[in-house]
């Protein structure tokens, strides 16, 4: 499969060391948490296309650079994926992001697609899937589908996922084999309520503030 993990330096593991934390106050996860979507956003915009394009140095010479040769939009998965809004548009501030509410049944562990909203023009655009949890891979392979019958090519979706489960990668890549995914951190497993080990809780619920410990 086509995933980006990033490199696991001893800079990345102290982010997480902080954020995996279930005493983390509010403001210090959502302060690491930022830190570390900022790394997979630049990530990710890595694996777009680029085109040569040369530029004048102040002293005269050319300098060989690039620069993205494609229309790029994002797709942020209600609510934990809208965490990650803030930094792609400190990024690209233009940027068109869409939405896409999906939910997964706490008896049958299935997502079912409640809305979305997605940019016009979208099939004609890589597009930035953000979507922190890959669990199951469910949620993510219901929001894949969405794009695919918008028209988006599926090798031009790249999934953002801050960390994933080996479950949920097989998942979308048995589904899906031409995304590509960038993730901070690949985990152990899920455990029986498909929750990931060691896991950081419910990400959206810790970066919102509307849960104490992040944990159930």
């Amino acid at each position: 499969m086509n995933v980006h993990l990033l490199p696991q330096t001893r800079q990345l593991r102290a982010l997480h060391t902080v954020v995996r934390d279930r005493h983390a106050g509010l403001d210090s996860f959502v302060l690491h948490s930022r830190r570390i979507i900022r790394l997979l956003l630049e990530a990710g915009l890595d694996q777009l296309p680029f085109a040569e394009h040369d530029v004048t140095t102040p002293v005269g010479a050319t300098y060989r650079g690039l620069r993205h040769s494609v229309d790029v939009c994002a797709v942020a998965v209600v609510r934990a994926g809208e965490s990650m809004e803030a930094e792609l548009r400190e990024l690209l501030p233009g940027i068109r992001i869409g939405k896409i509410l999906i939910q997964r049944d706490k008896k049958t562990k299935l997502p079912h697609l409640y809305y979305s909203h997605l940019p016009p023009g979208i099939a004609d655009s890589h597009v930035l899937l953000l979507e922190p949890m890959l669990a199951t891979g469910g949620s993510a392979n219901a929001a894949i589908d969405v794009l695919l019958k918008a028209g988006v090519r599926e090798e031009n979706i790249i999934l953002i996922d801050f960390i994933a489960a080996p479950e949920g990668l097989r998942a979308v890549s048995e589904a899906h084999p031409r995304i590509k995914v960038v993730v901070s951190s690949i985990e152990e497993r899920l455990n029986e309520n498909a929750f990931m080990v060691p896991g950081i809780g419910d990400f959206g619920d810790r970066y919102f503030g509307t849960t104490v410990t992040g944990a159930r």
